[in-house]
């Protein structure tokens, strides 16, 4: 029997996620980085290192976005997720996240701290599960969400992408 979205949103317990998708905290380290030992941006300590299941769906996606940290992203099943990622030089790429190789596929993905970043499910029907760690881990101080109108005006030459990929 083939398991659908619903099947893992239900059996990981994942819950809605603000940017889009769903996600459930699998891991927070012991090890405490001190705000002392960390660049100034961040307002104050952090796990060493954080991961989450994270899934997406049909048409919804996961709106653009950007972390004070790291975030690698592991295939796990599904279709092939399109990671969309301007760094901050204003370059965009795409990162293809799935099982295929020869179609330019990767099981493993780093979007480096400071660069927006949006996804979504490349064929706009299936579902993927991916997992998410960040180094330093994953706090919400540490998480901006991308205004479209300051975006477009930010990065001109990606305005498309950015109007299919921001909610407001």
């Amino acid at each position: 029997m083939t398991k659908d979205a619903r099947c893992w949103i239900e059996k990981l317990r994942l819950e809605g996620h603000p940017e889009g998708g769903y996600y459930r905290q699998t891991y927070k380290a012991d090890l405490v980085l001190t705000k002392e030992s960390l660049p100034r941006e961040f307002a104050g300590a952090r796990a060493a290192s954080t991961a989450i299941y994270f899934l997406l769906e049909g048409q919804k996606f996961s709106a653009f976005h950007r972390l004070r940290s790291d975030e690698m992203w592991h295939f796990y099943l599904g279709a092939t997720v399109s990671v969309h990622a301007i760094d901050k030089d204003g370059r965009y790429s795409e990162i293809l996240l799935g099982r295929d190789p020869e179609a330019g596929e990767v099981l493993q993905a780093v979007v480096k701290a400071g660069c927006w970043f949006a996804s979504r499910v490349q064929d706009g029907k299936g579902f993927a599960l991916v997992g998410c760690t960040v180094a330093p881990g994953f706090d919400f101080e540490d998480f901006e969400m991308a205004k479209r109108e300051e975006s477009v005006r930010a990065y001109p030459q990606h305005r498309e992408v950015i109007e299919k990929l921001t909610r407001e």
